[in-house]
């Protein structure tokens, strides 16, 4: 008998009502503002008054990525469904799937199996709209920008200056770079342009960075989108664009509430991509699960040099927030391929590969351990045809190091998988006197040397080399004194070096930083490294080839 597609079972979930949802995460139901049956978005007035839950966070990392899969989603879901079966009021925290990739090559993003967040169509589609206001705010300051110039320019923009780009929320190659504003002067001044996906715009990251609609925006208020002839900045506020921006995000703001197929209480909320912006669900979802539950899970995308280290050198640095453990998701199948094993040969035991791939999770371990001072857990996302010998070499090369290891089986379980997990999170999280929190720079150094910390204690990188417009622009931003933020470096997902094609734990190489600029709403500075796009292009057979819809309107092909 075949597997059940995740699709399939989410459509035989028999999900319970919003509010008994809400009832189980501590919610009064007088904050709900409900969208259907199954989702709810929270008032942030549920966040006024005394906690009620101790709010312990444990966030949910992983391996440098391959295409065998890792499972972090599908962790995350199942551990908290695990920590509800062991008696703990548990909660989750998840970013919202951009439709990029939906359509694109991943498919949804809800999790997996029985350890998924519901309605799951919902979720991956249009869900409450949140991506829709903010791809509508981002593209109201565009449009203000040359309506601005085009009325008499009294800023005195430089169109060749212009940082902001246009966004929509799908993989798009062909809208990455463009020029606009042709047939004459009453259609506009004709400059070069370009669009970004909405995941990596700025105004994703101050949305999920933001701690109070004032907060929010403040944040786009500082927003800078170019500068004048003579070099100046120019910010949102100066055009005057914060308020209507505010208004469309207003909604939006409150955290969506859903379910797991298990009826533990999920957020979901925010979405920005880990390898361009800093990858974590929304500060004020977060902040709702710790509010109300003892165990709040929530996860950072792809890699813990990516999503984890913007985890901790962006979100808890702004939001003062300390995970008190974290996981790490591991696959035989994925260290195999990082120990030189081709995609299509994974389901034959070999010890010789896979010892060959340990030393990528290892480094990673060693970062969590040495650099964040934080407790890890490795969890083992097991497939059918993991032996019992890959299994016990992937834990003795942990234990060497004092770190325990899970296996996780919460894709054909549900949270009954995931209980040696959740034993071993609530025991890390119980752990007394724990060091603080480490972050990777001190924020009183600068721009280079905090990317070169990254690179050198994150990427075990020899050095970083600023090249092209970098160069420049490293120069100009020191100028205008934003040399004082944090960094937010973008970088392939695949590798712990700026080239795709260098897996494992790659030795003797440098990042390539080749452009730079501020985020000063986000309040941090993007350095893009390598070959790494904002807006992705679709792959040669885009998963939006197998999706439909029948005439009762029941999707299939979803994932």
């Amino acid at each position: 008998m075949g597997y059940k597609s995740d699709i399939e079972i989410a459509q035989e979930a028999v999900l319970r009502p919003i509010d008994e949802i809400a009832v189980e995460a501590g919610l009064d139901l007088n904050d709900l503002e409900h969208y259907g049956k199954y989702k709810a978005k929270v008032s942030l007035d549920a966040l006024k008054g005394d906690p009620r839950g101790k709010g312990k966070l444990v966030l949910v990392t992983a391996i440098t990525p391959t295409p065998a899969g890792e499972g972090k989603t599908t962790t995350s879901v199942g551990l908290a469904d695990a920590l509800r079966r062991i008696g703990k009021r548990s909660t989750i925290a998840l970013r919202e799937p951009s439709m990029g990739p939906v359509f694109g090559i991943k498919g949804g993003a809800a999790g997996g199996g029985y350890a998924q967040v519901v309605p799951m169509e919902d979720i991956n589609l249009h869900f409450t709209g949140d991506f829709h206001a903010i791809g509508a705010a981002n593209n109201l300051l565009a449009a203000m920008i040359d309506n601005h110039i085009i009325k008499g320019n009294a800023l005195g923009i430089d169109p060749r200056q212009i940082t902001w780009k246009r966004a929509v929320d799908m993989n798009d190659r062909q809208l990455r770079f463009i020029v606009n504003g042709l047939g004459g002067r009453a259609n506009g001044v004709p400059r070069e342009d370009g669009f970004e996906i909405t995941v990596a715009s700025e105004v994703m990251a101050v949305f999920c960075l933001a701690t109070s609609l004032s907060d929010l925006k403040e944040r786009l208020g500082r927003i800078v989108i170019g500068y004048t002839y003579d070099g100046k900045p120019v910010t949102c506020s100066d055009v005057k664009a914060e308020g209507a921006m505010t208004a469309l995000l207003k909604d939006a703001l409150k955290p969506n509430l859903v379910q797991t197929l298990e009826g533990t209480p999920a957020y979901v909320h925010g979405g920005p991509f880990a390898n361009i912006a800093h990858g974590c669900n929304s500060i004020l979802a977060t902040r709702m699960g710790l509010h109300y539950a003892d165990y709040l899970i929530t996860e950072a995308g792809f890699g813990a040099d990516l999503g984890a280290e913007k985890f901790i050198d962006i979100k808890c640095r702004t939001a003062g927030l300390a995970p008190d453990a974290i996981v790490l998701v591991a696959t035989v199948r994925a260290l195999k391929m990082h120990g030189g094993v081709a995609k299509n040969n994974l389901k034959s035991e070999n010890l010789e590969a896979l010892k060959a791939g340990i030393p990528n999770l290892i480094q990673h371990v060693k970062n969590v351990i040495e650099v964040f001072k934080r407790p890890v857990v490795v969890a083992i996302n097991r497939f059918p045809d993991d032996t019992e010998a890959e299994l016990e070499l992937v834990r003795e090369e942990c234990e060497k190091l004092g770190v325990h290891v899970a296996l996780s089986e919460v894709w054909g379980k549900g949270g009954l998988g995931g209980i040696e997990l959740a034993e071993e999170v609530v025991r890390l999280c119980d752990i007394p006197n724990k060091e603080d929190l480490g972050f990777v720079y001190d924020m009183d150094t600068t721009i280079e040397e905090k990317i070169e910390a990254i690179a050198k204690r994150i990427y075990h990188a020899d050095g970083v080399d600023f090249v092209g417009p970098s160069v420049r622009q490293l120069k100009q931003l020191k100028e205008h004194g934003f040399g004082n933020l944090p960094v937010c470096i973008a970088k392939t997902q695949y590798s712990f070096s700026d080239d795709p094609q260098k897996i494992g734990v790659p030795k003797d190489f440098r990042i390539s930083v080749r452009n730079l600029k501020v985020s000063m709403g986000a309040g941090f500075i993007v350095a893009l490294t390598g070959d790494v796009m904002t807006m992705p292009g679709l792959p040669a057979v885009p998963s939006a080839e197998k999706i439909d819809v029948d005439e009762n309107g029941r999707i299939s092909g979803l994932f």
